[in-house]
């Protein structure tokens, strides 16, 4: 999401260096060969982001901050966005391995294909890396993301204190959850569960519509929730599982002049899910520091390039094998209107981007400097 620019020192580098670019449509493809240094490994590092329409994080944050990181680090690198195309993806890892990559790090668009491309790698000795979801059954050597479970958790705590802030007596809740292909939105889930299922036994809350959105499609999620209020005419509280289904879930409330009366939850800060905080129509969403993660996966790949085999921090268990997957975890925040400045002074998101039109009241109104 953020909109930062290199350092002078950083760009001095890299020019320094020889780094070329290339980018295809919407910057989807982004190549770089540094000239031969002394201390540059040898190996080159593929990265496949998986789409641009789900998240705007995936173009505007961790493709800068990886290319940031492997430009400092003075390796050749080549980073692709598959597009939500399941072929594309696979054709995209076949096409980096056949080029010399020694290290694949892939977000994968499900298991099943994810699998097949960790597979093929491991045939050809090319290392592996799972960036910000874990493939089901891959065996990746390393897998690096946030705490996907607190998420969920963050995120069911929030809509609860809205609904808390809002009087709201056994309000009716319904999930708009993430893609069913997609391991941490089962995560995400099991996070809100574990906040909300107590109050909905107690009675104290009332299980609404529930549905998957897939491919985190949001003008599906748009669609749906439309169908769920129709439904349940009643609901008094939406957890959406991010910012886009939360956008989208905003916009039919909007229709219908509920918008502002109904929390509604998200995830991954955008500038969207800010403005959307700022204008009262959006509960919280959860800040997710996109550049430790892309930071801490690109320190590995680097060392794996070398050829080191370098320890993780944490660990998780892979459900379907039972594996322990070597893991560097991150930790995620919560954002209510009160605290969106912390994202701000985060560099994640820019003033001049959240703060436009209408929005320059609410930051002063927010303390955004």
């Amino acid at each position: 999401m953020r909109k930062g620019i290199l350092s002078t020192t950083a760009a001095a580098a890299a020019l320094a260096l020889g780094l070329t670019a290339c980018g295809g449509e919407s910057g989807q493809t982004t190549t770089s060969t540094s000239s031969a240094a002394p201390s540059a490994p040898a190996g080159k590092i593929g990265v496949i982001l998986p789409d641009s329409k789900s998240s705007d994080r995936w173009e505007t944050a961790d493709r800068k901050y990886l290319q940031e990181a492997f430009e400092a680090a003075g390796v050749e690198y080549d980073i692709q966005n598959a597009q939500n195309d399941k072929t594309q993806f696979q054709t995209i890892a076949d096409q980096m391995i056949t080029n010399g990559a020694t290290v694949l790090m892939i977000v994968n668009l499900d298991s099943g294909t994810g699998k097949t491309v960790i597979d093929k790698a491991r045939s050809q000795g090319v290392a592996t890396i799972d960036y910000d979801r874990l493939t089901l059954g891959g065996g990746a050597e390393y897998y690096v993301s946030f705490d996907n479970t607190k998420v969920g958790q963050l995120q069911g705590e929030g809509l609860v204190k809205c609904l808390t802030d809002k009087n709201a007596d056994k309000p009716i809740v319904a999930y708009l959850n993430g893609s069913p292909t997609d391991n941490n939105a089962t995560l995400f889930k099991n996070g809100y569960d574990g906040v909300l299922k107590p109050k909905f036994d107690a009675g104290e809350y009332v299980k609404g519509p529930e549905q998957s959105v897939p491919d985190w499609d949001n003008t599906q999620a748009g669609t749906i929730f439309e169908q769920m209020l129709t439904q349940e005419p009643d609901i008094a509280g939406v957890l959406t599982a991010n910012d886009g289904l939360g956008n989208a879930a905003i916009t039919v409330l909007k229709k219908n002049n509920l918008n502002g009366k109904i929390p509604v939850t998200g995830q991954d800060a955008t500038v969207q899910g800010l403005q959307n905080i700022l204008a009262g129509d959006q509960c919280m969403t959860v800040y997710k520091a996109i550049k430790k993660e892309a930071d801490a996966a690109a320190k590995l790949a680097v060392a794996l390039a070398k050829g080191e085999k370098p320890a993780a921090t944490s660990s998780v268990k892979d459900p379907e094998t039972g594996q322990d997957v070597p893991a560097e975890l991150m930790e995620p925040q919560a954002i209510y209107a009160d605290n969106v400045k912390d994202v701000v002074a985060d560099g994640y998101v820019t003033k001049e981007e959240l703060c436009t039109g209408d929005f320059a009241e609410k930051c002063t109104e927010a303390g955004i400097q």
